[in-house]
């Protein structure tokens, strides 16, 4: 199972500012036809340093949607990892 969360947000400087900071978890970052990138730690921070450009390589990709699932830090790292075996996003496929 990906994501416990369907309800995509856009991948836009507003629906991210709305997030609350703070917020620990898993993230995935994708477009319409595929998993771009998959990620941990504080979500809105996270996603904030991708649309600001911190991996060229997410936003070449044409990212549309995000969605996030918020996880305590101890299960936060096998979280994310079952996630990229499971999505095998484009920009982060290596696991580990």
């Amino acid at each position: 199972m990906a994501f416990v969360n369907q309800n995509p947000r856009q991948f836009v400087r507003e629906a991210i500012e709305d997030l609350m900071s703070g917020q620990m978890g898993v993230y995935g970052i994708f477009r319409h036809d595929r998993w771009i990138y998959v990620g941990k730690g504080d979500i809105r921070s996270r996603l904030l340093a991708h649309l600001n450009g911190d991996n060229a390589l997410i936003l070449l990709q044409g990212p549309t949607h995000f969605v996030t699932e918020l996880w305590s830090d101890p299960h936060m790292s096998s979280r994310e990892k079952e996630l990229i075996l499971e999505c095998l996003p484009m920009c982060n496929q290596k696991v580990g």
